[in-house]
């Protein structure tokens, strides 16, 4: 995989363009993202951070540039990326389930973790496993738990979380910061939208801002 003086590359975007009409919503991106680090992004709505997500998971396609995640080409080597664990926009649920079942319909597609696991992810997120609740009976701080315990029950390498916080109170929040530290230290690569300049302090190590498809790196730490 590329290496750089900021360490290993995990996610490369190279002139990245979308249009959609006469917006253009991505103009021009390219910036790489590197390996066990929380890189924040900031902007107002249609700024083009959840567009450049979906284009980075591989759910929208380029008009033009590339885009590679862990050394594969979206689109040409691979249709959409590897290894991700994603939170983009709100979580979709089966409401007559309780949450491990939930995640167990989920799980069942790629047959790659044990029941035991899914339910380690929805602890770690501060919910109950054994719980009958359904989860249309669910807060949306609740749900927002439950989306969560889905992007990272499958123990991927790579995160990308569109405004994971939304519906939290001050104390769940407080402990999804902490999880995400603590992923962090695992070595993950953690892309994170949010509105909370809070979050981003806390959390970053790289901050960027997207305006109007444009997408400028504001804070870089030394290396």
């Amino acid at each position: 995989m590329e290496k750089s003086k900021k360490g290993e590359i995990v996610i490369a975007v190279e002139e990245a363009v979308k249009r959609y009409g006469t917006q253009t919503v991505l103009n021009n991106v390219s910036v790489s993202f590197g390996k066990g680090k929380i890189h924040g992004i900031i902007g107002r709505n249609g700024s083009g951070k959840t567009v450049l997500f979906k284009c980075i998971c591989g759910f929208i396609t380029l008009d033009s540039g590339k885009i590679t995640v862990s050394g594969k080409q979206i689109g040409k080597d691979v249709d959409m990326a590897q290894n991700l664990g994603v939170i983009i926009e709100n979580p979709g649920f089966l409401p007559n389930y309780n949450a491990f079942r939930n995640l167990k319909f989920l799980a069942m597609l790629k047959r790659k973790i044990t029941d035991e696991e899914i339910k380690d992810a929805i602890r770690k997120v501060g919910l109950d496993p054994e719980s009958k609740k359904w989860v249309g009976k669910y807060s949306m701080g609740m749900r927002q738990r439950l989306g969560i315990a889905q992007a990272i029950m499958e123990n991927p390498e790579i995160l990308i979380l569109d405004e994971p916080f939304n519906g939290l109170d001050k104390h769940g929040v407080e402990e999804m910061r902490t999880l995400l530290l603590e992923l962090k230290e695992q070595g993950k690569t953690i892309l994170l939208a949010s509105h909370n300049s809070e979050d981003i302090r806390l959390l970053c190590d790289h901050v960027y801002e997207m305006d109007a498809g444009v997408l400028e790196c504001k804070i870089t730490p030394e290396s």
